[in-house]
């Protein structure tokens, strides 16, 4: 029996369906979830998250590659199906939680190495429903107690940006401050049930030791970076003076004072020029 099958005959004996407003689309090519827990190279000493299991093909992979898997589930009744799915499962934890009011500050909970009343390391293995792409990037890459790694089923097109392929945004800083991202394969959409209208992409990421901004500064950059993205179509010198309450011909010049062409766009800007930049800002104390 296929995947597709198997999730029909699951879905119909429960009288369930896929749920729209939670953005369930089920993973069911077999080539796809081989390829994302390859990426993941899970050992018997790792912890991982799983968002968003669903049904749980890709749990069943999981349980049987890591130390210890904590799957968290919005929906009450997909919980169910896990719960009677790996009820002899001893490495698996379900929760029934939002993922965005998941507490990661304490891994202790399940932790397969972990000394008692140490916070473990742990991994994200996920196909994750679009619309929390980014709040779900910025809750674990934010977090004081980050992922070592992140393997993560995104729509291509925010897989690209991220990447920096098809140009910059505020996704792309937000998230390349904190780690390395590249895209490991294209998902198309007939590789899920419902399919939805777009193709995806596993998005691998793997996640610095500390960001690249010391911690201390990260929230006015990440201030600076996001008054910059604020207008798309305009040159930086027009977004961030709107967003400081100043001239733009006064941000010209303090671009030029960190070395920055003064008639660039946000997306033309790596982070170290926004690091720079930062750097002029507080020297005249435009910047807390």
């Amino acid at each position: 029996m296929s995947k597709l099958e198997q999730l029909k005959t699951l879905l119909q004996s429960k009288n369930l369906w896929a749920k729209k407003r939670l953005g369930q689309n089920f993973l069911i090519d077999k080539k796809a979830l081989d390829t994302i827990v390859s990426a993941a190279d899970l050992q018997k000493t790792d912890n991982v998250i799983e968002v968003g299991p669903g049904t749980g093909f890709l749990t069943e992979k999981l349980v049987q590659l890591a130390g210890h898997v904590t799957s968290v589930e919005l929906d009450k009744d997909m919980v169910e199906i896990l719960e009677e799915q790996f009820k002899f499962t001893e490495n698996l934890e379900v929760v029934n939680e939002d993922i965005l009011d998941y507490n990661l500050t304490d891994r202790r909970r399940g932790s397969a190495s972990a000394p008692s009343g140490e916070v473990s390391n742990f991994k994200v293995v996920a196909n994750i429903p679009y619309y929390i792409t980014s709040p779900l990037l910025k809750h674990f890459l934010k977090s004081d107690n980050r992922p070592t790694l992140m393997v993560v089923l995104v729509q291509k097109e925010v897989a690209e940006k991220i990447c920096g392929i098809t140009g910059k945004s505020l996704i792309t800083i937000e998230t390349q401050l904190f780690g390395k991202p590249e895209i490991v394969d294209i998902v198309p959409s007939k590789s899920f049930y419902p399919p939805p209208k777009v193709d995806s992409a596993i998005l691998k990421i793997e996640v610095f030791d500390k960001p690249l901004i010391p911690a201390d500064q990260l929230k006015d950059f990440l201030r600076i970076v996001k008054f910059g993205f604020s207008q798309k179509r305009k040159k930086l010198s027009n977004s961030l003076g709107a967003g400081l309450h100043i001239e733009p011909a006064e941000v010209r010049e303090l671009l030029k004072s960190a070395g920055i062409k003064d008639d660039v766009r946000a997306e033309d800007l790596k982070i170290g020029d926004w690091e720079k930049l930062m750097k002029v800002l507080s020297k005249y104390q435009l910047i807390s």
